[in-house]
């Protein structure tokens, strides 16, 4: 076991958390598995095969997965960001709220602009919304420390309440407890994907191009955080705020602007959720946006990482697709949400699985990794190359 937990084990590690990955879901749905032994066992093995096979049915099913999955493949991308800059984003659903109602509003009030620049609007809107949000935490914890976890839990509340308030005075329908439905001419394109995705079935999945910009968002923070000066700061100073300050960095900005840049992910998210065309609508409730910490898990299913990110948030859209067919075979809601929370969060537990795979194929020879943050690895030895090599110049060097 030991010998191949340490051939997966990369330089990078990258062997090694896919198995962690792997082992996560499968302990999930194992567990899910038991719980719907203990509920139905005449069904449970039925409603188990679902869950796995939904999806895959017919290409109409899997386009619905595709569809659900694009907003929490962006607020999962929120939580990432946050993670691979040492700060934790529990705020994403507050900003895919404030992201959502902006884009809603935009649609629906400004019809003096043609439909295809309303579009864009709503989307740049939503993202400076999500962001303006999620400086809020970032600001609060550069200037006066507070723990970003706190802070973003408050501002998730105060989120919701506001929200409320703004729809009910301004794109309030009283019959519906909701907004109004945004204009047909005001929603995303579907760039011919529903009918690709159509299959032999009469009606065509709600997928559209948001999807294509969900996996366009990705990539670019891949190459921001792995390619680009701006993201070895944001990642250092995540890392060692003391050590960044040293080397010249502005620790304060960077905390600053990667709650921007997180809240500004989960903003898009939101609006790429309600102007779908599927005739979502928001509700006027107490409640939290579920697509915000449904990214907690895709993000942690993806170690951090944008592009496993992107495969996280369509496996945990394919399970919940699966899970929600169980109705036809006689299990209550209230049974099929525990066990699709069940599988979602043991894939919370990635990183402790990874943890404890890597303690078991130790590396011979070399020096253990100075520190680890939740999916990113940093390390500084004696022997780095100088600042004139590096993207970060030494104290005094501009």
């Amino acid at each position: 076991m030991k010998m191949i937990l340490d051939k997966l084990r990369s330089e990078d590690g990258g062997g090694l958390s896919i198995l962690s990955s792997f082992v996560a879901v499968v302990a999930g749905l194992l567990v899910g598995l038991i719980i719907l032994l203990i509920s139905n066992h005449n069904q449970a093995f039925a409603a188990f095969l679902d869950i796995l096979t939904f999806g895959f049915q017919s290409l109409r099913n899997f386009g619905q997965v595709l569809y659900f999955a694009t907003p929490i493949i962006l607020t999962g991308l929120s939580v990432g960001f946050a993670m691979k800059t040492g700060l934790f984003n529990i705020g994403a659903s507050g900003q895919f709220t404030f992201g959502a109602f902006t884009s809603i509003f935009i649609a629906v009030k400004f019809t003096f602009l043609p439909p295809p620049l309303r579009i864009v609007t709503s989307l740049i809107c939503a993202v400076l919304a999500g962001g303006v949000w999620g400086a809020i935490p970032g600001l609060l914890k550069a200037y006066r420390n507070v723990n970003e976890v706190i802070s973003c839990i408050m501002t998730n509340w105060i989120g919701i309440f506001s929200v409320n308030y703004l729809i009910i005075n301004n794109i309030y329908d009283s019959t519906r407890n909701s907004t109004v439905f945004v204009p047909t001419e005001a929603n995303m394109p579907r760039w011919g994907l529903d009918e690709i995705f159509r299959g032999s079935s009469m009606r065509p999945p709600p997928l559209n191009s948001g999807i294509v910009i969900a996996i366009l968002a990705a990539v670019l923070v891949y190459i921001i955080l792995d390619k680009t000066k701006f993201g070895y700061e944001l990642k250092a100073c995540g890392f060692n705020r003391d050590a960044a300050k040293y080397a010249g960095i502005s620790e304060k900005r960077n905390i600053i602007l990667s709650m921007m840049i997180s809240g500004s992910l989960a903003g898009l998210g939101g609006a790429l959720h309600y102007l779908s065309g599927a005739g979502v609508t928001m509700n006027v409730a107490n409640v939290l946006a579920a697509e915000g910490f449904t990214g907690i898990s895709v993000a942690l299913l993806g170690l951090g990482n944008p592009i496993g990110i992107i495969f996280g948030g369509i496996l945990v859209a394919y399970l919940q697709m699966g899970g929600n067919q169980m109705q036809i075979l006689g299990f209550v809601p209230e049974i099929i949400e525990i066990v699709i929370s069940v599988i979602i969060y043991f894939c919370a537990f990635v990183l402790l699985i990874k943890m404890l795979f890597a303690r078991m194929s130790p590396r011979s020879g070399k020096q253990p990794m100075a520190a680890e943050t939740i999916g990113e690895s940093i390390s500084f030895s004696n022997d780095a190359p100088s600042g004139e090599d590096e993207n970060i110049s030494p104290p005094g060097e501009s």
